[in-house]
This record gives C-alpha cells, structure tokens and sequence, in this order.
C-alpha cells in the first residue's frame, strides 16, 4: 500500500509540474503578443510627438506669413521685429557663423581624440580616457555659456585688441568644445568597427601605426565618420544658451567673428522671454524662425542618413 501511495503521490507531483510548464507558457504567449504592440506604441510616441511639434510650427508660421511676405522673410537683411523688419538672413548668418566656428574646432580635436583611442591607447587608457571625454557632453549648456564669457572672451580680448565682449568666435569655439565628445565618440566606434584583418595586412606590408590609421582605419571607416561629424554639426546649429550668453544679440549678417551676432535660437530665447504679446506679429515670428531652424536639422540629419548608406563598408 505505501509503494501505491508513493507512486501516485509522484504522479501528482509530475502532472502538477506539467500544468505549471503549461501555464507559464501561455503566461509567455500572451506576452509576446502584447511585446510587438508595445514596441509599437513606444514608436508610435516619437513620430506623434514629431507631427504634433511640426503641425504646431506649420499653424503659428501660416498665421505670419499671412502678414509678412515669405520672400521678404528669407531674403530680408534686416532683423529687427519690433521696427516691424523680418529679414531673417541675419539670424541665418549668425547661425552659420557659430556652425563653422565650431566645426573647426571640434572636427580636428575630435578626430585626433578617436584615432588615439582607437589606435594608441591601452584598454586601461581608453577606459580611463573615454568616460572623462563623454561628461563634457553632460555639462549643461548654460555653464559653457559662462566658462565662454568669463574664461575664453577675456583670452581672446588679450589675442585680439578691442574684442567685443559678446562675440561669434568665442561662442564657436566653446560650442566647438561641447560637441567633441560627439564626434571623438561615434568616430572612435566608426574605427573600432573596421575588422583587425586589414591592419594586420597593412603592418605585414611594412606600414607604421600612423599610416595604419590615416591610410587604411580613417578611409574605412570614413563612412561613420562623417556620419558623426554631420550630427555633431546639426547639434551646433541647434545650441541656445551658449549663443545666447556669449555671442550677444545683435542681428549682424556679418562674416567677422570678432563681432556680435544673433542666431535663430537665440532670438527665440530674446523673444520668448521678453514682452512678446499673445498673437501679435512677433509671437508668430517665434515659429516662421523655428519652422527654418528645424528645416535646418531635418536636412542635416537625412544628410547624415544618406551618407551613412551610401558609403558605408561592409566587411
């Protein structure tokens, strides 16, 4: 009678197992199913939040250009709205001013940092130096604004005589330094992505470190690369509160960086911040500005895309 019992007091135990293996995978069942209409959901956001900013910017521009000439708007030279003149190219130049300033500084030290963590650095030496690269990504923009202001003018004031206190090179230079971490970091990934093979061909030919990097690991991974260096650009022609503390607000289509300029994020702070009445012709400018800065950083980043695809090596 005992081996009886065992015996069935077993099965029970088996069949019990059984039903919870079955339960649990209909519990996992019924979860992947929901997973797919979650990620879905997760996507869904990000392109509703897109069309909703784009839909607002689009309503808020048609109500401007229904009082000011859209031709006028983007071939004006002069930007003053409260005397009524929206001739945006001020606020374009400034903007580009600030971009190529930037551009120049970033690119090379960025490009220099990602070969040598690539190519130089020990693993104890990339751990150490990358980390310590990224939190100048992290350092909010207002603390550039001033470090540009009260650090880098008076520097540049001693280079450079009768240097305003509010001016495009300094404001470059320190958004130049803010966007490093960008493109040393997704250029340094660009490098890292280039198979161990082709340096180890380059070596067995007789090649250096250094022609190793600029001739074979630098033109295969010239694809990620620019890729970067394109974000890193359209991140710049988006920066506020660097340009709003350190280049000033003065609406100059100029070239000359020594000179104080305005860009269209900073006028939008000036404005948004200011006396700007509900509805009148200077609240809608604030969108015709935002409606060109977005254009602006679409266009930039299906460059980006677009280069991405086109010259990106498979290995």
């Amino acid at each position: 009678m005992s081996r009886v019992s065992t015996t069935s007091s077993q099965t029970v135990d088996v069949r019990s197992l059984l039903e919870n293996k079955r339960s649990k995978k209909l519990k996992m069942r019924k979860l992947e199913n929901i997973i797919p209409y979650l990620l879905l959901l997760s996507a869904l956001v990000s392109i509703l939040t897109t069309a909703g900013i784009l839909f607002t910017l689009l309503r808020e521009t048609f109500g401007f250009f229904s009082e000011v000439s859209f031709v006028e708007f983007y071939t004006g030279t002069n930007w003053s709205p409260w005397s009524g003149e929206f001739g945006v190219l001020p606020l374009i130049g400034g903007t580009l001013l600030i971009t190529v300033i930037a551009t120049l500084v970033a690119v090379p030290l960025g490009l220099m940092s990602a070969i040598f963590l690539s190519e130089y650095a020990s693993e104890r030496v990339r751990k150490v130096i990358k980390p310590i690269l990224e939190i100048l990504a992290g350092i909010p923009t207002v603390v550039y604004g001033y470090f540009a202001l009260t650090f880098i003018t008076p520097i540049l004031q001693a280079i450079i005589p009768g240097l305003s206190i509010f001016n495009a090179l300094s404001g470059g230079i320190v958004v130049g330094v803010m966007i490093v971490p960008m493109v040393a970091s997704l250029s340094e990934d660009a490098m890292n992505a280039v198979p161990n093979s082709l340096r180890e061909g380059a070596y067995a030919l007789g090649a250096t470190r250094l022609e190793v990097a600029m001739k074979v690991v630098v033109p295969a991974a010239l694809s990620g690369i620019i890729a970067a260096i394109v974000l890193a650009i359209s991140r710049a022609i988006g920066e506020t509160m660097i340009v709003t503390i350190a280049a000033g607000a003065t609406p100059n289509l100029t070239m000359n960086p020594a000179e104080s300029v305005q860009t269209m994020t900073a006028f939008i702070v000036q404005a948004a911040t200011g006396d700007t009445t509900y509805g009148s012709i200077i609240y809608y400018s604030l969108y015709a500005v935002g409606i060109t800065l977005f254009v602006f950083t679409m266009l930039m980043n299906l460059l980006s895309q677009y280069i991405s695809r086109k010259f990106r090596e498979e290995y």
